[in-house]
């Protein structure tokens, strides 16, 4: 079943590349790709254990993804990749969301793919069709409309490392630590974790943090630009994150996913379709009631 299923995947590649028959084709691969993810999610979801729990704050606008299968220092089973599926659809969906917050349960954020669900899916074919579902889940997650920040507390390493670079800041405490060790189990980053660390931190800083399988403490990551802020260990990590967060997630909702959209479309796009986008942006949101202190001269004033 799973080496027909590979050799559809490969025919909605061809016909990517090919481009034929205009908005027919393009919607027609637009099915094709939401039905590939669709049974992607239904495969991966039969792999039990941990949960991705989801809650949003409809006062604040501010959502926060518990990552909890701390038995096993959170890490990532095939049920877990597809409920951070549906929690990344559902805030995507979320119109009066402006922030989002990362974490783990416990003592942990992540430490990377669970074992149980490694060893049930050990072939090249399956492990090319869970980094696929893991590529769009974590690159919905950094391009979705919201301030995302990973609050990092005991060990973010291997995938969970891959996760953190998925959100726009990291937080650590004092104590925690991030690694990207996939060499030391004979793997390469399969989430995006490597190209997102790449455009983080510049390539030969994400080289030799790849090439040596180097675990950072929190002063080292933020040293290199990839901890944004550290908090001390007492902190309730979460309530941090949210603190920090509201600095940036205060105002209309609309407008805060707007500065988000326009970041995230600049970073993937070349300077005419960003361009083209902000103009979309922009134009929707002109003219419209939270134009008032404008109108009030506060500008000048």
């Amino acid at each position: 079943m799973w080496l027909l299923y590979g050799n559809h995947l490969k025919n909605i590649q061809i016909n990517l590349l090919k481009g034929r028959h205009g908005n027919v084709v393009v919607r027609s691969l637009a099915s094709l790709y939401n039905e590939t993810q669709q049974n992607l999610q239904k495969e991966f979801a039969k792999y039990k254990g941990g949960s991705v729990d989801l809650e949003k704050d409809e006062a604040s606008g501010i959502a926060v993804i518990l990552l909890n299968n701390p038995s096993k220092k959170n890490a990532m089973t095939g049920k877990m990749m597809s409920d951070l599926d549906d929690a990344v659809k559902e805030l995507e969906d979320w119109r009066n969301g402006k922030g989002v917050i990362l974490t783990g349960a416990e003592k942990s954020f992540c430490s990377g793919g669970d074992k149980s669900t490694v060893l049930q899916i050990n072939t090249p074919l399956m492990g090319r069709l869970m980094s696929q579902y893991m590529h769009d889940i974590t690159m919905r997650l950094f391009n979705i409309p919201l301030i995302s920040v990973a609050a990092i507390k005991g060990f973010a390493i291997g995938g969970g490392a891959e996760l953190a670079t998925a959100c726009d800041f990291r937080i650590m405490t004092a104590s925690s630590k991030i690694g990207f060790v996939q060499k030391t189990v004979g793997l390469a980053t399969g989430w995006g974790g490597g190209t997102r660390l790449v455009r983080l931190i510049g390539r030969t800083s994400a080289l030799k943090l790849l090439s040596s399988g180097k675990v950072l403490d929190a002063e080292s990551a933020k040293s290199i630009g990839l901890a944004d802020e550290i908090i001390q260990e007492e902190c309730d990590i979460v309530l941090e994150a949210r603190k920090w967060l509201s600095g940036y997630c205060d105002g209309n909702a609309q407008v805060i996913q707007s500065a988000k959209s326009i970041v995230a479309e600049a970073a993937e796009s070349n300077m005419a379709m960003s361009l083209d986008h902000e103009r979309n942006v922009f134009s929707n949101l002109w003219g419209q009631d939270d134009m008032g202190p404008f109108k009030d001269n506060i500008k000048h004033k």
